[in-house]
Formats: C-alpha cells, structure tokens, sequence
C-alpha cells in the first residue's frame, strides 16, 4: 500500500478510538497530521548522575532497578508504587559515584498499576527522564518518564560506549556534551524472567536509543481530554516511519546519516504496518528516498535553493522530530515559506485570470442617475466617498471585470457607494444584484435604496429575492431578474441558486464579503448568458490592517473609508466584572433610563440555550457561515471550550463567538472554563430584576425562522420590546437608529474585531450611545489587555491590528474560524510582511516564465488546494 498526504488515517491507524480522537482534532489524513503543527518543541534534557541531580531542575539518566514495592494508601483510596534504582555504571561513566534515587508512583487504578509493576521489576534496565525532589532525605522522581531498555544489548556496555560517540559527534541535543562514555563497562545484571505467559515488550533496544530518545528536543501539541500530545507524536512518528522515514532529520540537511537517531516503528497496536515494511527491510538511505517520494517538494527547486530552504519531507521530519530546537525553527521557517509562495502565486494567477475576461462596459452618460442620485442625498458626500465613488467609475468603464475590496468602518458610508455603483451599471442599460447574508439585512436593503431612488428618472426597479419569501413573490421576483430589464436586484443566499438567471447582469456587489466563499462568487460569474463575467465589488466593515490587506487580498484592488459622516457621536465603552455586583447594578438602571427616554438596546450572549452543547448550530451564526464552520476542522488548534467542558471543534465554531479564546496549559491540553452565557439564561434573568419591571423584552437567534426575526427586529426598532436579547445575529448590517446601549456578555471570549463590529450596531441615530462589555476575565490576565484594548480605542484599524498580535494572523485572516481546512497555518501576515513581499516578487517571475505552472506540477496542485481550502477570504471578525 503507497502512502500519500491524501491516505486516510482510519486506514492505517489500528486504535478506532484514537483516530476518532485525531478526528475531533481535525486530523482525518496524513497530510492533517503532518500539518498539525506543535506550538512549542521542549529544550533538550541534560544528561546528570543522581549524584548530580539538582531539586526542580529536569534531568535524565540510565540506571537499573534494585527493588520495587506497591503499598496501598489506606487513608486515600488507590496505591503508592516506588522503585529504588541505582546508576552505578551510567555515573562511573560520568566520573562521579554511583548513586540511589526513588521513583513513586500514585494511581487510583490497580491495573496502572499491575502495568507499571511488571515493567520495573527488579533487574530491569531503564532510562529515567524527570524532575528531582526530595522526600524524607532521600532523592525522588514522581511519576517520571520511563523506558524500559531490553536485556540482551544493555549488559555488554556498547550502549553507553555507542551513545557516547553519538554525543561527540554533536548530533543535535547533545551538542557540546562532555560526557565521557568511552570507557564505561556495564555492570547492569540481567532482567528477571517475565512471568509465564507475558508477553513483556521493552521501549528500546539499547541505552543509547533510550538516552537518545529521552533527550532529544520534543514537540508539544495541543491536545485534549480525549489525546494527549504524547500521543499525537506517537502516531505522527509512526506515520512518517510508514513513509519511509527511519533516522530523524540531521543537522548537515540530510535527512539521514551518521549519528542520527532512529525513529521507531511503530507496532501493529498503533499502525497497520504492511507486509514487507517491517523495521530490518529498509535502510536508512532508502528510506529518506521513500520520504521524500512520499512527500514530493511543492516549491520550485530554483526557490528552495536560492533561500536556502529545507526539502518539505525533511522540514516534515525536523518539525516532528527536531534533532535541536535551531532545527526545529528552519523547518518552520521553511514551511512558513512555502504558505507564503503558495498563496501568492494564487493570488496572482486568480488576479491575472481575472483580467483576461470579458465584461460589460458601464461608462458614465450624461446626466446620468448616478449623479441625480447624489445630488439628491440630504447630506455631503464625504472626501473619501466621492474617491472611492470615482475610482470605481473608472474600473466600470473597462471591458474587463472589475475586482474591489471596499473596506469602511462601521457607519462609513458603503451602502451609498455600493449604490452609486449600481446606477451606473444601470444607467448602461444592464443589472447589478447587491447580495447580503441574511434576509433582515436584505430587506433593510431593499427598502433603503427603494426609498433613495424613488425620486429618479426614469423609474429604477427594485426587486428583493430571499429564500424565506412565499412562492409567488418569488416567481415574480426570478421572472423580474431572468427578464433582462435594467434595475437592481436585493438577493440573499437565493442569488446563488440555479434557479436565479440575470441575464444581463454587469454588476455584482456583495455585503461582508466574509460570509460567503469563492465558490459562491463563482456561481455568480456565471449567471451571464453572453459569457461576460460580472464587476465585482465586495465590501466589509470587519477592519483590517492595511498591510495585512494588501497582502492577503492582492487579487483584488482595494479602497478604504476611513471618515465617519457627519453626526455620529463615539461610543463610549465601559469593561464590567460581571462579579461587582454594584457595577452591574447601575449598568442596568443606566439602560432603564434609556429605555424610558425612548431608546432601545441590545444585549449579546455567545449560545442560545444553556442546557445543551449540540445547539450552537443556530446561534449568532448566519446560514452561510453555520454551513461552513460546521465542517470538519483544522489548522492547528485543538478542540475548542465551548460550554465550559471540552467540545469538538465543529461545534464550539458553531457558536456566535468568532474564536473563542483558548487557555492551555503547559502539555497543550484545553483548561476548561465557565461556561458561556445563553440567550434564553439572560433574557429570564433580567425580566426579574426590578430595574426592568414593565419592560418588553424579545429574544432573537440564529435558530429562529427569517419571518420571525423580521417580525422581531420590527417591534424592536418601533419601541413595542425595547430590550433585545440576542446572539451574535445582529453583528451584520442590523440598523436601529433609536439603539443606544449594548451588553455583551463574555466579552473575554470574542475576537476583538467581532467586539468591535458587535459595538458599531450603537449610536447610529446621532445619539449618545454606550458599550458595555461584561467579562470574567482574571485581572492581569491576556483576556483582561484584550479588552482594554477595545476600551481605549474606537480606531477599527488598530483594533484589528491588536487581534492580530494577540491570536495570529492565521486565524484572523485565514479560513480557520470558519470551520474548513485552512492552507495558511504558520504565516503571520503582518510580522512575515518581509517575507510575503519575497515570495511576491518570486511567484511574480515565475509566472512571467510559466504562467499555467505546467512546468511546476506540485505547485500548481497545492495552488488548487490553497483556493478551494481558503474559500472565505475574510472571516467574520
């Protein structure tokens, strides 16, 4: 059987439950496994004598059991093991004298135990890797690491003598060592009979294998309740050792050679070794040849060599088994590399395609409706309005589509320019469908450019088309866009089905370009029956920093409003520890009082129902975004704390928070937390305070039918249930004048992007408007400098920029919150700005010479992949 990125670990793996486990991880192939990358590789361990053990500092060892003894703890429930052992030969050969330590066990479970106690017997070799204490005078180790070492190799002293010269050869963890091994002899007696019937299996051959293994630098993955990152490695090791490898990576760039450390097989307990691959069939040499025909390179050759860059099988090799920490890095360095020439090929070949097709030219006329339009607005088009507005007249002109990213803060102004747009295509004689994520947002559309337009001449059809409208209003609405009739079509997620045809449609213009993926936009271009493909315009308030912009979508050309029009007060922000009960207090009677003048407010909870884990499928996430963050996960992260346990990932992305913050301690494991607010909580809890006695509340979620939310938002706006409860559902596009207070529970929990789009939905009427973020967050702790950040600043831009240093540019700009695999896993767009700029100019002159990549098999797949993987371009945030 040939193993590839693309074989399935549920075909190798033996252990069902440990690849359910990997599953929940997002690890189904062997390219997800060796895509999961560990976020920190442990520093070598340094090789000690127990007579040079220092309390608290790690240390490693080889020795023999002298004797072993379980004893039950009578006052507590379980057992206590502890084994003497002696070093005498390993500190002979260290030129200090042999000394005695404790090892101590503490287990509830007697089978642990039975297994522990069969391993160190009396006689037994072992190599020993821990912390050091002491315990009533003598020196302990509590539940270190231990290897077993089988007997027949470990009494001739050729493993000391063997693991010496690995040492002075300076093979990676031990580089420097002085540890004179050369003239050691063992003293070590055999190990006693296993009992009849046992089948004992040992961790290693020699003491040199076991020193060598406990040494070495380790990478630590995050893991969770249900797989240890111990584990991880194991079958990412294991799975390597499948394809070929057999030594680790070396530090001369081989990928075998002298002094390297073998990589154990696996057994048929953790993988399905095929026939014919057992360990003594394959040598080192072809097996580096195996790896890397397994892992074919994806960069060009000419790249690699001129930047001095790793084979990406032998990168592979030094992430999961460094050789040193120094190695570890290239390999990261090598493969951060790679993402960025990657994608930017993508990019540059999605930009060059797009400027060989053909589109409908929309010039400027005479008198035109754009400029009634804007002669007709009741207010002054900002400086940076009437730019934008220009920049896309000209791009509308060419016959060659029009790809632009219009970023603006919330409340800048994009809905007008979107709309200026539109006139002109109309004004050509062709349609423009404006496309929004949700049917509350749609219909809000509709009836605003409705209401703007209704002065012009000639008459502009407005036709609104949403998956929840009755049959008829919907065949009138598909008969009105496949008529051909110039005008503007409002459409949701309806736009995208087969059954919506605009026949001369120029124009595309999509709101929060986040929510929806390439391949919806495809499906779009192909709406025109004369084989144009439309002007596309996609806008989003999600702020992001101009750098990281332009690096990220170098597809398309980009424009930004920055200004705020006239009459929009800042928001003023409070952070509230939901334990200060006074504080909360008065933040209600606050809202009370606004209430009572006649305003209206929200209140933000991440979940919809407290009492069940699966519901989060309909909380504060939008049709478009619940379909894809509901699939299978990826990138690197564990599984997700979503209500206050361990949860897969699918569904902890389900929820309205956009990254929920990890916490993870020292082994990569989730640390469980409180669990999150509920919609359903919330809203019962504060019907009961007396500062809300005779208020109407509503709740609104993700759950609810569209019919029901429009029913929701319109008694919210027109004051009958001033107090909204809500999940994150509101976060888009939601437009209440009269809202001029927002409570966001967990604030602690969220992205501060998503905090800061979620605070824009205040303080729209020109009103004095209040944001209050109520947090759980411990004081100092990273939580707690996330949200001062978003209390200290209105600037979207500096906001976005603090979210990418806090949680990395991958997660902020790259598909992981969406659920779907993520091609960009270690690039940091920002702080690789350097970098990205490199593999630009590269990917640029490698283009030039082969633009359909014919030359650059490897490449051009994982350009596929990267475009298919990284469909939504910008997450919500």
């Amino acid at each position: 059987m040939s193993i590839t990125m693309d074989t399935t670990l549920a075909s190798l793996v033996t252990n069902k439950r440990r690849v359910s486990a990997l599953k929940s991880l997002g690890i189904v192939t062997v390219g997800d496994a060796l895509t999961y990358y560990p976020f920190r590789v442990t520093e070598p361990v340094p090789l000690r004598a127990i007579r040079e053990a220092a309390p608290g500092q790690q240390m490693a060892f080889a020795a023999v059991i002298r004797d072993m003894r379980v004893v039950p703890m009578n006052a507590r429930r379980g057992y206590r093991l502890e084994a003497t052992v002696d070093d005498a030969d390993f500190a002979r050969s260290r030129r200090v004298p042999g000394s005695t330590a404790r090892l101590t066990f503490f287990s509830y479970r007697k089978s642990y135990v039975d297994w522990v106690s069969m391993r160190l017997r009396a006689g037994t070799s072992v190599v020993v890797s821990g912390m050091p204490s002491e315990y009533m005078g003598q020196l302990q180790f509590t539940h270190p690491e231990i290897l077993t070492v089988a007997p027949g190799s470990a009494g001739t002293g050729a493993g000391l003598e063997g693991y010496a010269r690995g040492a002075a050869s300076g093979n990676g963890a031990f580089a420097g060592s002085t540890d004179p091994y050369a003239s050691a002899q063992s003293a070590y007696p055999p190990a006693a009979a296993a009992p009849s019937g046992a089948a004992l299996k040992y961790d290693a051959d020699t003491v040199q294998e076991a020193l060598t293994r406990v040494c070495r630098p380790r990478p630590v993955y995050h893991a969770s309740s249900r797989i240890s990152s111990e584990h991880i490695h194991e079958t990412i090791l294991g799975l390597l050792w499948m394809m070929g490898a057999r030594t680790s990576s070396t530090p001369d760039g081989q990928l075998a050679g002298a002094g390297s450390a073998d990589i154990v097989a696996p057994t048929t307990d953790t993988i399905a070794v095929q026939n014919g691959e057992e360990k003594s069939g394959t040598t080192a040499e072809s097996g580096a040849e195996a790896l890397s025909q397994s892992i074919p390179d994806v960069l060009p050759e000419s790249v690699r060599k001129a930047k001095n860059l790793m084979h990406r099988a032998e990168a592979f090799l030094a992430i999961h088994d460094p050789a040193s920490t120094a190695r570890f890095k290239e390999a990261i360095e090598t493969l951060r590399y790679e993402e960025a020439f990657v994608s930017q090929t993508s990019l540059l070949k999605a930009r060059s395609h797009a400027h060989k097709s053909a589109a409908h030219s929309c010039p400027l006329v005479t008198d035109s409706l754009r400029d009634q339009f804007i002669a007709s607005l009741p207010f002054s088009l900002t400086a940076g309005q009437q730019q934008v507005i220009h920049d896309i007249a000209a791009d509308l002109a060419h016959d060659w589509p029009m790809q632009r990213l219009l970023q603006g803060e919330v409340g800048s102004g994009k809905t007008v320019v979107a709309l200026a747009a539109m006139l002109q295509a109309v004004d050509a004689g062709y349609q423009a469908v404006l496309v929004a994520p949700t049917q509350v947002l749609a219909e809000q559309h509709a009836e605003t450019i409705g209401r703007m337009v209704e002065q012009l001449k000639p008459a502009i059809p407005v036709t609104l088309l949403t998956g929840g409208m009755k049959l008829a209003a919907r065949r009138k609405a598909l008969a009105a866009a496949a008529s051909g009739e110039p005008g503007i079509i409002v459409a949701t997620h309806a736009a995208f089905s087969k059954t919506f045809q605009a026949s001369h449609l120029a124009l595309v213009v999509i709101d929060e370009q986040h929510r929806f993926g390439v391949e919806q936009r495809e499906s779009l271009n192909a709406k025109t029956d004369d084989g144009t493909t439309p002007h596309l315009l996609v806008m989003t308030a999600t702020p992001i920093p101009r750098t990281a912009a332009m690096t990220w979508f170098g597809d398309l050309d980009i424009s930004w409003l920055t200004e705020l029009p006239g009459g929009r007060k800042p928001i003023r922000t409070v952070v509230v520890n939901e334990a200060d009960a006074a504080t909360m207090g008065r933040m209600f009677a606050h809202i009370r009082a606004r209430v009572d003048a006649g305003e209206r407010a929200y209140i933000v909870c991440p979940r919809i129902d407290a009492d069940d884990e699966e519901n989060e499928g309909g909380s504060g996430v939008s049709s478009a975004a619940g379909s894809a963050r509901g699939r299978a996960a990826a990138s690197g992260s564990s599984a997700r704390t979503a209500a206050g346990g361990r949860a897969t990932r699918a569904a902890a992305d389900a929820i309205g928070i956009d990254d929920p913050y990890e916490t993870f301690d020292e082994n990569g494991e989730t640390v469980a937390r409180p669990p999150l607010h509920a919609v359903a909580e919330i809203a019962d809890r504060l019907q009961r305070l007396p500062q809300f006695q005779g208020i109407r509340f509503a709740t609104l979620t993700g759950r609810d039918k569209d019919d029901v939310k429009t029913q929701v938002m319109a008694d919210f706006a027109g004051g009958e249930t001033p107090i909204l409860v809500s999940t994150t559902v509101i976060e888009v596009g939601v437009d209440v004048k009269q809202a001029s207070c927002i409570v966001i529970f967990d604030a602690d929990r969220y992205g501060l992007s998503q905090l800061h789009q979620l605070r824009g939905r205040v303080g729209r009427g020109g009103t004095n408007s209040w944001a209050f973020l109520i947090s759980r967050a411990e004081p100092g702790s990273p939580a707690e400098q996330r949200l001062e950040v978003i209390h200290h600043s209105l600037d979207g831009a500096e906001i976005a920029q603090a979210d990418l240093e806090f949680r990395g540019a991958g997660d902020v700009l790259g598909d992981a919150q969406s659920g779907g695999k993520s091609s960009l896993k270690l690039l940091r767009v920002v702080k690789d700005a350097d970098m990205i700029a490199d593999a630009r100019t590269r990917a640029e002159q490698l283009l030039a010479a082969d633009p359909e990549l014919a030359g650059e098999v490897q490449l051009a797949g994982a350009v596929l992949d990267f475009t298919r993987g990284n469909e939504t371009f910008l997450t919500s945030s």
